[in-house]
C-alpha cells in the first residue's frame, strides 16, 4: 500500500532562543494597541533566564501539534547544514513527524529567532537564511498546511497550487511575514484554493485595509476565495466566517506565561478538528483550548495537547462554545 498522510505541513523551522528580561519599560501611547517595549540604548540588559527550543516556527509547530493530536503528519522544510539543523531533525522525529520531505541546505546554516519575553508578551527578532525551495513529489494527503517561508518561496506557491488542483487536498493557509508583504495580488491564486484561511487582526488589516469591524474584515477576506476565514484577536477571542454564519469564540481562561505560539496552536486545533470530521464550532473550541495550554508554558510547543487530553477538557466544559454573531440576512 502506498504511503499517505492526514496532513503535510509546509514551511520553515527555526531555533528559538527565549530571553526573559526584567529591566525594561513598557511605554504606551493613548491607544492600547500602540504599546512599545523600550530598552535604554547602549545599556547592558540583564537576562533572567535563557531557554533554547529547536524545531519551531509556524509550520513546524503545526506538524508537531497535529502529530500529538493523532494525525499522520509529514513536514516539508529545508534545514541548515549544521548541528542545529540536525537537532531540529531529531526533535521532529521524536514528535512522530514523518521526515520524508525534510531536506538539508548544504551551503547554509539554520534559521534563528530571539524572543524577548517581558511580562508575558514577546518581541521576536527573526533571522531566516535564504533558501532555494522546491516541493518534492508529495504523497497523498487529506490536508496541506502552508505557512511562513523565507524569501525565495515563489516556486512553492506555483507548485502548491498545482498539487491542490490535482489531488483536491484541503488547504489551511496562514501566511507568514514574507508572504504578507506580497499582498493579495500574489496570494490570490492560493487563497482561491484555500479551505481555511487564518490570520490575526493586524494581518487581516494589512491585506484588506484598516477596517475595524470584524464582520467587514471577514467578508473582505472571504471574497478572495477561501471557504472559511478565521481571524484571531489575541486575548479577546477569535472570529470565523464560512459564508453562511459568523462566529465568535471567547478565550478559554487559563494561566498565562507568554504568548508565543498561541496562533499556531489555535490553527492546529482548528484544522485537526476538521480533519476528524467536526464542524466549524467544534473546530473553534479545539483551537481555543489548545492555545490556552500553550500560553501557560515557555515556547510554542511544550503546552500542545494530545488528543485524549484535549477531548477530556472539552468534555468537562461542554458549555464552552462559540456563538453566532452578525446575523446574515
Amino acid at each position: 500500500m502506498s504511503k499517505s498522510f492526514d496532513v503535510i505541513s509546509i514551511g520553515d523551522a527555526t531555533l528559538d532562543v527565549f530571553l526573559d528580561i526584567d529591566e525594561a519599560t513598557v511605554v504606551c501611547e493613548l491607544e492600547k494597541e500602540a504599546c512599545r517595549l523600550c530598552i535604554n540604548y547602549a545599556d547592558k540588559i540583564p537576562v533572567r533566564k535563557v531557554t533554547k527550543i529547536p524545531g519551531v516556527g509556524n509550520s513546524a509547530n503545526f506538524a508537531v501539534g497535529a502529530s500529538r493530536l493523532g494525525l499522520r503528519t509529514a513536514f516539508y522544510t529545508v534545514l541548515g547544514n549544521d548541528d542545529t539543523g540536525k537537532e531540529i531533525f531529531k526533535r521532529l522525529q521524536i514528535e512522530g513527524v514523518a521526515p520524508d520531505y525534510i531536506q538539508f541546505d548544504k551551503k547554509r546554516g539554520s534559521n534563528y529567532s530571539v524572543v524577548l519575553n517581558f511580562k508575558g508578551e514577546r518581541t521576536i527578532l527573526v533571522y531566516h537564511e535564504p533558501r532555494e525551495y522546491s516541493l518534492p513529489r508529495l504523497a497523498s494527503t487529506r490536508w496541506i498546511y502552508f505557512s511562513s517561508l523565507a524569501a525565495g518561496h515563489e516556486k512553492v506557491h506555483q507548485q502548491l497550487c498545482e498539487y491542490i488542483k490535482k489531488t483536491k487536498a484541503r488547504l489551511g493557509f496562514n501566511p507568514g511575514t514574507f508572504q504578507l508583504k506580497e499582498g493579495l495580488e500574489v496570494l490570490g491564486p492560493i487563497m482561491k484554493l484555500t479551505t481555511v484561511f487564518m490570520v490575526n487582526k493586524e494581518e487581516a488589516q494589512r491585506l484588506v485595509g484598516r477596517l475595524q469591524n470584524f464582520k467587514e474584515l471577514l467578508v473582505a477576506l472571504k471574497k478572495q476565495g477561501p471557504e472559511i476565514v478565521v481571524i484571531g484577536d489575541g486575548p479577546n477571542g477569535s472570529y470565523a466566517f464560512d459564508g453562511n454564519s459568523f462566529y465568535f469564540q471567547d478565550i478559554f481562561k487559563s494561566p498565562m506565561v507568554e504568548r508565543t505560539g498561541a496562533g499556531d496552536s489555535y490553527s492546529i486545533g482548528f484544522i485537526s478538528a476538521l480533519a476528524y470530521g467536526h464542524d466549524i464550532c467544534e473546530a473553534m473550541r479545539w483551537g481555543t483550548v489548545n492555545a490556552a495550554f500553550v500560553i501557560g508554558k515557555i515556547g510554542a510547543q511544550e503546552g500542545l495537547l494530545k488528543k485524549k487530553e484535549l477531548v477530556k477538557i472539552l468534555a468537562q466544559h461542554q458549555n464552552f462554545k462559540p456563538k453566532k454573531i452578525y446575523p446574515v440576512k
